[in-house]
């Protein structure tokens, strides 16, 4: 008897994969649309900006006299007394994840910038806020609804694939 599962099992295993990998990709993709950013606080050498994003909020530091980029040295967040993780993004702005749902909280930034370290803080308001499960769970829907041709190609292959599986070990 010859096993040909191990090859079929490895088959469908990349098929998921890929398929995993392409869905993933279009949900990182909203990850970096640009959001509207609105002044939440600011101070005589920096003005804080904030606004919503799909998983969180985006942050951006400027100088207030000429509304240049901070070199920010160090930067520490909290949200209604949590401290959150705040990530560097590429434009130079923050990004700070958020798995519950914000409203209305009040925002509090430290900023370390040419040697000085200063504490920014406001309130911050975003309309429609879902919590972190329902936002999740939207993202999937959307990639899913947007791509239904694709997600039935990778159902009926799926199916195909198990029942090849199951044929051949009943064959051996």
């Amino acid at each position: 008897m010859q096993c040909v599962s191990g090859p079929n099992s490895w088959l469908a295993a990349g098929v998921l994969a890929c398929s995993s990998l392409v869905c993933a990709a279009q949900l990182r993709a909203s990850d970096s649309a640009p959001a509207p950013l609105t002044p939440v606080a600011h101070s005589a050498l920096v003005t804080l900006e904030a606004g919503p994003a799909p998983a969180g909020l985006v942050l951006r530091l400027r100088h207030t006299a000429d509304e240049t980029p901070v070199s920010v040295t160090d930067l520490t967040v909290s949200v209604d007394g949590r401290s959150q993780l705040a990530m560097r993004r590429e434009d130079g702005s923050w990004f700070v994840p958020l798995s519950d749902a914000i409203t209305d909280a009040q925002l509090e930034v430290v900023v370390a910038h040419d040697g000085i370290r200063e504490i920014l803080s406001g309130r911050i308001t975003i309309p429609g806020a879902r919590t972190g499960s329902a936002r999740n769970a939207s993202g999937t829907a959307s990639v899913l609804r947007d791509h239904k041709q694709m997600a039935w190609w990778i159902l009926n292959i799926a199916i195909v694939l198990i029942a090849a599986i199951a044929i051949s070990r009943r064959l051996s």
